[in-house]
C-alpha cells in the first residue's frame, strides 16, 4: 500500500512540473495563430486589377481636389457678399441720414418767413407786455430750430458768394471794395448746408 502511495505522489508532481510548459506552448502557438490569419487576409492583385485600382485612387484624388477647390470658391463667394451686404447697409444708413437731414432743412426753409415776420414786427413793435411776449415767444422758436441745426450765416467784412447775395451796392461808404456795408435779410445754414443766402450791400 505505501509503494502504491509513493508511486501516485510521484506521477502527480510529474504531472504538475509538465504542466506550466505545456502552457507556454500554447502562448507562443497564439502568436502565430494570428499571424497566420493577418496573412490570410491580405488581397492579392493582378497586374490589371491593381492598374483599376490605382487609376480609381486617382480619379478620388482629382474629385477631392475639385471639391475642395469648389467649397474654397464658395467661401471667396460668399466673403464677397458679405462685404456687399456691409457697404449696402453703410450706404443705405449714409442716404437714409441724408433723407432725414435734408427733411429737416426743407422745413426749417419753410418757418423761416415767419422768423422775419417776426423781426419785422419787432421792428415798429411798442414796448408793451403782448410784444414782450411775442418776442419770448420768437426766442423760443428760434432755439427749437437751433437744436435742429439751424445757425445764421456771418455777414461781416469780405463779400463770400457761397454764403451771401448782394441785391445793393454801396457807393457812398469809405470802404474798401467788397466790404459788407448792411445786412437786409438774414441767412441761413443747416447741417453745414446753407439753405438761404444772406442777402448784404456791399461796396462797389
Amino acid at each position: 500500500m505505501a509503494k502504491d502511495k509513493e508511486k501516485k505522489n510521484a506521477k502527480a508532481a510529474q504531472t504538475a512540473e509538465q504542466t506550466p510548459t505545456e502552457e507556454v506552448k500554447t502562448e507562443q502557438a497564439q502568436p502565430e495563430a494570428e499571424a497566420a490569419e493577418v496573412v490570410e487576409d491580405c488581397v492579392t492583385f493582378t497586374k490589371e486589377e491593381f492598374e483599376q485600382a490605382k487609376a480609381e485612387i486617382e480619379k478620388l484624388r482629382e474629385q477631392t481636389e475639385k471639391s475642395k477647390k469648389a467649397a474654397d470658391e464658395a467661401i471667396l463667394d460668399a466673403q464677397r457678399l458679405q462685404a456687399e451686404f456691409a457697404n449696402f447697409r453703410k450706404r443705405n444708413a449714409s442716404i437714409r441720414a441724408d433723407s432725414i437731414d435734408d427733411g429737416i432743412r426743407d422745413t426749417i426753409k419753410n418757418l423761416l418767413p415767419v422768423l422775419d415776420n417776426f423781426e419785422r414786427a419787432f421792428m415798429n413793435a411798442e414796448d408793451t407786455p403782448f410784444a414782450k411776449g411775442m418776442e419770448q415767444i420768437q426766442k423760443q422758436l428760434v432755439a427749437a430750430l437751433e437744436k435742429c441745426g439751424m445757425e445764421e450765416v456771418e455777414a461781416e467784412g469780405q463779400f463770400d458768394p457761397n454764403l451771401h447775395e448782394v441785391v445793393m451796392q454801396d457807393t457812398e461808404s469809405d470802404v474798401e471794395s467788397g466790404i459788407i456795408t448792411a445786412v437786409l435779410q438774414k441767412g441761413y445754414r443747416v447741417k453745414g448746408r446753407v439753405i438761404r443766402h444772406t442777402m448784404v450791400k456791399v461796396k462797389a
